[in-house]
């Protein structure tokens, strides 16, 4: 099954059951850190987990946060979009570490593990980039058309994933196995687009996980 038609599936779900079912198989991949004496993917879990409350705890202790920040914090409040990032950090962690296993996919058994990654990583990133812009837009702060909407968080998206995989070549020599060819690195930014022009059509098709209410 495609990265696609998964995304598709997981619209259909209750976004608090995806984000709940995300918690639970990183808390998987926490139990199997501490199995294996694993400090990295501890850490790694236990930060991944505590993000995946955010959502719940800015609902809960921030209902009603600044004017002058709503626009920025939006993301935060949709279910929708967290749902989604929820699916990108659970798989993230699980190619890490396999739960229950010494698998590491990511870096290890299978390298190209890291595409799925991207992929989903592009579709969250161009969400929340799209939705803030949007939200500028809708508060008068920019004044956007869907088209210039859809340039500017392309843009933002390939600017961020420039800057990763720039990071990425920089850590290197910090970190022994990771190394990756510029055939690698042009490969993730593909995937990255990809995810992005997924998480487009997922907008204006299936109005998931917003609406773009501007004119062309």
């Amino acid at each position: 099954m495609g990265c696609s038609h998964i995304a598709i599936l997981v619209i259909s779900i209750e976004s608090k059951t995806v984000l709940n079912i995300s918690r639970f198989i990183v808390f998987l991949g926490l139990i199997t850190a501490f199995i294996h004496q694993r400090v990295d993917h501890i850490y790694r879990t236990f930060v991944a987990l505590m993000g995946l409350y955010i959502p719940d705890m800015v609902e809960k202790y921030f209902p009603n946060p600044p004017y002058k920040l709503r626009s920025f914090l939006a993301p935060l409040y949709n279910r929708k979009t967290m749902a989604l990032l929820g699916i990108f950090i659970a798989v993230h962690v699980s190619l890490v570490n396999v739960p229950f296993t010494t698998i590491d996919l990511f870096h290890k058994e299978w390298r190209n593990a890291d595409m799925l990654s991207h992929f989903l990583g592009g579709m969250v990133v161009w969400l929340i980039t799209a939705e803030i812009l949007l939200n500028l837009s809708n508060g008068r702060y920019l004044n956007l058309t869907r088209r210039r909407l859809i340039l500017y968080s392309f843009l933002t998206l390939f600017f961020l994933s420039f800057g990763w995989e720039v990071a990425e070549k920089l850590s290197e020599s910090e970190i022994s196995f990771v190394h990756e060819s510029t055939v690698n690195k042009v490969r993730d930014s593909i995937m990255n687009a990809l995810g992005g022009l997924s998480a487009l059509y997922l907008v204006l098709k299936r109005k998931y996980s917003f609406e773009i209410n501007l004119k062309h």
